[in-house]
Order: C-alpha cells, then sequence, then structure tokens
C-alpha cells in the first residue's frame, strides 16, 4: 500500500487525468474522483488499483460514470 503523501499524489494525477480528459476544472474532477465506487477501490489494498498507471484509474472513473 502507498504511504499517506504517495496516496496524494497519485490521487492528484488521477485528478488532472480526468480534468483533461473531460474538459473539466480540477475541482469538479476531484468531486467526481472521490464520489466514485474506484475512488474507493484505491483505497482498498485488497484490489492494488493503486500500482496502476494514472490514466487508468482516471479511465476506470469514465467507465463507472458512463455504467460499464
Amino acid at each position: 500500500m502507498l504511504r499517506t503523501d504517495q496516496m496524494w499524489y497519485k490521487i492528484g494525477g488521477i485528478v488532472m487525468s480526468l480534468a483533461e480528459q473531460l474538459n473539466i476544472s480540477p475541482e469538479r474532477a476531484i468531486d467526481l474522483f472521490y464520489t466514485s465506487k474506484t475512488c474507493d477501490d484505491l483505497h482498498n489494498p485488497d484490489t492494488m488499483l493503486y500500482t496502476f498507471s494514472d490514466r487508468y484509474i482516471a479511465d476506470e472513473v469514465i467507465a463507472e460514470m458512463q455504467g460499464m
């Protein structure tokens, strides 16, 4: 599992990727991320989602929003 500071850095990268891909503000992107199941999965060490790239995790959030 990532240390707290590493997790904050990871979340920052995910949020910026979401903002870029969806053409939205970082504030809106962070709201989308923190209300997603993907966020819960990222904080669950059993999923090991934290080992995936920021872009991959952002894509997971987008897929979740699209109901995939």
